[in-house]
């Protein structure tokens, strides 16, 4: 006799990235051991009726953020389950060594707290093992030319592929934590900032493991937005839009076209991963880049899906504009963009209202959840508004990341 199944999902219609399909949904030790007429399954000891109802994998984020601002353990015992309500089941953390559960953690962190990542996987796998709710990966977000040439042994021992450069932080290298601006970091858990020879060996090393190794960046030029920033808070401008102009599109698509062209100078070309795609210059340097021959990849999330200047928030690369929102996505619908990802991140305590709302832009500080905004943005703004196809809304949540991060196969 045939081995019972644990649940059964039956008389929904299951989404793919190729079509959906009248198929029930057998589940057996926590996997999907079928999908197959209600008929040809198994008896199971439990049975969901999804008459009437769509049927989704679950989503891969490829890009969360637990633990950017309070201790991990802390932050993985509660945002793991917003994760887990929100339709996600595999969860990509990205965070620095200050940030996976290194003691004793710090608020704000210089130089001397970035370690290498052998000193604190364990912490992490701990953690997670421990509280999380949903199953997890890891990305290093690399700051050191030590941490660089230690990829070979991250790819080895601890199964890591996905590697993030965030280049927010040049301009960082070798400045003081009492005497540098960019104190978003500091708080974040980057102690040094990077430079390019960080960024060239980083890329060297991934490339030279090759699939499913990839690297990722955060392209947004702070060493121009920072002079963009001084001569707003001089004019006196203290509007929500004002976080907008201080980063301007041209930002993001500079560090894109500069990082492209060095992903492909690179020995057997790296892969290379966009985070934050969300302006029209930006889709047309993804453009030139793949049409040159590089493995490129963009990713999106739903802030910048939805959210205007005038909401605000203050997020990095920051909310744009109607005609960027509406530019991305068709670039989402047309397979410029690949994948979104929530970008989760909530804020440190306290985190009332009062506390954390400024209508002074410079002095508003916020934290929201991300990834209980993701699954709704992507049905309500673009399925229900006929922007995206539910099975492309498959594709960008759930495949995509899973084929990017080399997890394919067993997730997505």
């Amino acid at each position: 006799m045939t081995e019972r199944l644990d649940l059964t999902i039956k008389n929904g219609t299951v989404v793919l990235g190729t079509g959906q399909y009248k198929v029930s949904v057998g589940i057996k030790g926590g996997k999907i051991a079928a999908l197959a007429p209600d008929e040809f399954l198994p008896p199971a000891k439990e049975t969901i009726d999804a008459k009437g109802l769509h049927v989704l994998p679950g989503i891969v984020d490829s890009e969360s953020h637990p633990g950017c601002y309070v201790p991990f353990r802390y932050d993985m015992t509660t945002e793991s389950r917003a994760a887990a309500c929100a339709g996600i089941t595999t969860w990509g953390i990205q965070a620095p060594s200050t940030r996976l559960g290194t003691e004793p953690f710090q608020e704000v962190v210089s130089a001397k707290d970035v370690v290498s990542f052998k000193n604190c996987f364990n912490s992490a796998v701990e953690i997670i093992e421990n509280v999380s709710m949903v199953d997890c990966y890891l990305t290093y977000m690399l700051e050191t030319d030590e941490q660089a040439n230690e990829i070979p042994y991250y790819a080895e021992e601890h199964g890591v592929t996905s590697y993030k450069l965030y280049l927010q932080t040049r301009g960082m290298k070798g400045m003081r934590a009492d005497e540098d601006s960019n104190w978003p970091s500091r708080r974040a858990g980057l102690g040094t900032g990077i430079d390019d020879g960080t960024v060239y060996l980083v890329m060297e090393h991934v490339a030279h493991l090759g699939y499913p190794a990839i690297c990722h960046i955060h392209p947004e030029n702070w060493e121009i937005a920072r002079i963009f920033e001084e001569r707003l808070r001089k004019a006196g401008r203290t509007d929500f839009g004002a976080w907008t102009d201080r980063s301007p599109d041209f930002l993001e698509a500079q560090h894109v076209h500069a990082y492209s062209y060095l992903a492909r100078q690179t020995p057997g070309h790296v892969r290379l991963y966009l985070q934050h795609a969300t302006t029209k210059l930006t889709f047309d340097e993804i453009a030139k880049a793949r049409a040159e021959g590089l493995e490129l990849y963009a990713q999106t999330g739903p802030a910048w899906l939805w959210l205007e200047p005038q909401f605000g928030w203050r997020i990095n690369v920051p909310l744009r504009r109607r005609d960027n929102i509406e530019a991305l996505w068709v670039a989402l619908a047309d397979g410029t963009v690949d994948v979104v990802g929530s970008d989760h991140v909530v804020g440190w305590e306290p985190t009332s209202y009062e506390e954390m709302y400024n209508p002074n832009i410079w002095s508003c500080r916020t934290g929201f959840s991300r990834v209980e905004m993701m699954l709704p943005a992507l049905l309500s703004e673009g399925v229900n508004k006929g922007r995206l196809s539910i099975e492309r809304v498959v594709q960008v949540a759930c495949e995509n990341p899973a084929k990017t991060s080399g997890i394919w196969g067993r997730k997505g």
